[in-house]
């Protein structure tokens, strides 16, 4: 790597789908990556494009076990984050969260890097106040079945400003709220996901509760952007900061636009709403707009549009494979 000041990074849930974006955009700006990950729920075809740039390094690794490199920046990208993979094993999820961000800063305050957690909106829980300010300290189960996640987040975050505070650690915490586009998992449960894979193999759309539930979405590249301005600001800029597009949407509009744009006849299938799913999620992105300059730009039309293409082309690709 080179010995440039803050030129070495390392992405922590590098091959996963946000992780895999950043360290595009990461060597896009000239930066040396380490990418981290253990492949659980990311996927070395994330970054197969990435395996002859000699300014990128993969390593297989879990975080939940100490790693000993030299870098100048980390970015804490590393845990499953649909409910599919992340309640497949719960007690690996909070291990990830809670012995994964203690490795991590572990490894910030032994080589004085500045290090940027992936904290998640899951930490409002289903919140009572609407938007959700980050000075909010929401409404979480501590013992369901999305708690691994939730309670595994809102521990990493103590465990962020407890370093901080106490060994003086460089912290920067983001709270990301949906976030879509290229690359997600098929099959990891997501509603974006699970809406374009449906209507584009004709199945019906599932839909929880009446429909009514919403959510704000944010295309992958606007949210890698606010994460790059948000590690380059110097000073004591530790966060919380709510990173997402304030615009909101109900499931029900969200089915409606996928099938405009896939031209799918599949029909509306409505099911149980699962235990302690949120109502309601909206950002309040004004601490983003205030320290960061940053808003979402991509509007949810045109990147639902890439990320149908996306889709489009690997299960093309999976049919013609098998």
């Amino acid at each position: 790597m080179h010995e440039e000041s803050d030129n070495r990074i390392l992405v922590t849930g590098g091959a996963g789908f946000i992780g895999s974006h950043l360290c595009d955009a990461l060597l896009a700006k000239g930066h040396d990556v380490l990418c981290v990950d253990n492949v659980f729920s990311g996927s070395k075809r994330n970054i197969a494009h990435l395996q002859g740039n000699s300014a990128f390094e993969f390593v297989r690794h879990d975080v939940t076990y100490p790693l000993f490199v030299e870098v100048d920046r980390i970015f804490n990208l590393a845990c499953p984050a649909s409910p599919v993979h992340y309640q497949f094993d719960p007690i690996q999820t909070v291990k990830t969260n809670v012995h994964g961000a203690t490795n991590m800063l572990g490894l910030a305050k032994r080589t004085g890097s500045r290090i940027l957690q992936a904290s998640t909106s899951e930490v409002y829980g289903d919140p009572h106040t609407h938007p959700q300010p980050e000075e909010y300290w929401g409404n979480v189960n501590p013992i369901g079945p999305r708690s691994c996640y939730d309670e595994g987040k809102r521990c990493a975050e103590t465990l962020f400003f407890d370093y901080h505070r106490q060994h003086r650690v460089d912290i920067r915490v983001v709270r990301i709220f949906n976030t879509y586009g290229p690359r997600m998992r098929p099959d990891d449960g997501r509603v974006v996901s699970n809406f374009i894979v449906q209507a584009l193999s004709g199945a019906p759309i599932t839909i929880f509760g009446k429909g009514t539930q919403t959510r704000s979405f944010c295309y992958v590249d606007d949210l890698v952007d606010a994460l790059m301005r948000f590690m380059s600001l110097e000073g004591d800029m530790t966060g919380p900061v709510n990173l997402g597009n304030p615009v909101e949407f109900s499931m029900l509009e969200l089915a409606e636009l996928v099938l405009e744009l896939t031209g799918s006849k599949s029909e509306l299938r409505f099911e149980d709403l699962p235990t302690d799913d949120p109502r309601q999620r909206q950002p309040d992105i004004d601490k983003a707009r205030d320290m960061l300059g940053w808003e979402p730009t991509t509007q949810l039309k045109q990147g639902l549009s890439r990320t149908i293409d996306y889709f489009d082309d690997f299960l093309n690709a999976a049919e013609n494979a098998s």
